[in-house]
């Protein structure tokens, strides 16, 4: 069964932990991670920073970093391409020995890491490699990835009904083309037992997609 796993790596052990140090207020998300030809890897990166003049200079001056290209600028984050070199390579090939990384943020001190393996045995393995060869790897959360749509989301199977036939009624819509009342009585639940499976849900739904890298 598949497995989807967040780990926490510091950041003193993976790619621009000097940036991260002289720019306190940097923050990154990495969308894509890909191995080219060379032996390297070719990241699109978004970095903020309230002085994004000074966070520019400090990724192109960083060691892990190489061949930056600036892609878009807007007035609060840029998005770079880039060359990660060094230690990276090594810590990345260990990491995502057995999976694929589908997405790295920084969080205070921390690179998050969000890893899919092909099984559980794959992150056993991939955490026995990093013990082996000194890498800080600490897993934070482990989801199995089953058929039911729901467990791809973190939601209850409960939750994710609630959620999407709220949706499919108009629920969400403004104005609203259905009301928790006519829902749960659809459902055969109470008011209140529907009202929290939306509430819980979507908090769900929001710290999966929107808030695992803090």
């Amino acid at each position: 069964m598949a497995t989807l796993a967040t780990a926490v790596l510091p950041r003193d052990e993976f790619v621009l932990a000097e940036t991260l140090a002289s720019v306190p207020d940097a923050s990154f998300e990495c969308e894509k991670i890909a191995e080219t030809g060379r032996d390297t890897f070719l990241p699109l990166v978004w970095a903020g920073a309230s002085d994004l003049d000074r966070l520019d200079a400090a990724v192109r001056d960083d060691p892990t970093t190489e061949n930056v290209e600036l892609l878009s600028a807007f007035d609060d984050e840029h998005l770079y391409r880039m060359e990660w070199v060094d230690r990276v390579e090594l810590v990345i090939r260990i990491v995502a020995s057995r999976g694929t990384i589908l997405d790295a943020t920084t969080n205070d001190d921390n690179w998050l890491l969000r890893v899919l393996y092909p099984s559980s045995d794959g992150l056993n393995e991939t955490k026995g490699y990093c013990e082996d060869h000194g890498v800080s790897l600490t897993v934070r959360s482990i989801r199995e990835m089953t058929g039911d749509p729901s467990g791809r989301y973190g939601l209850t199977e409960e939750q994710y009904e609630a959620l999407t036939i709220a949706c499919e009624r108009g629920y969400f819509e403004v104005p609203r083309k259905a009301n928790l009342d006519d829902l749960a009585e659809e459902m055969g639940v109470s008011h209140q037992a529907l009202s929290e499976r939306i509430r819980r849900g979507t908090e769900a739904l929001v710290t999966d997609a929107l808030l695992v890298r803090h």
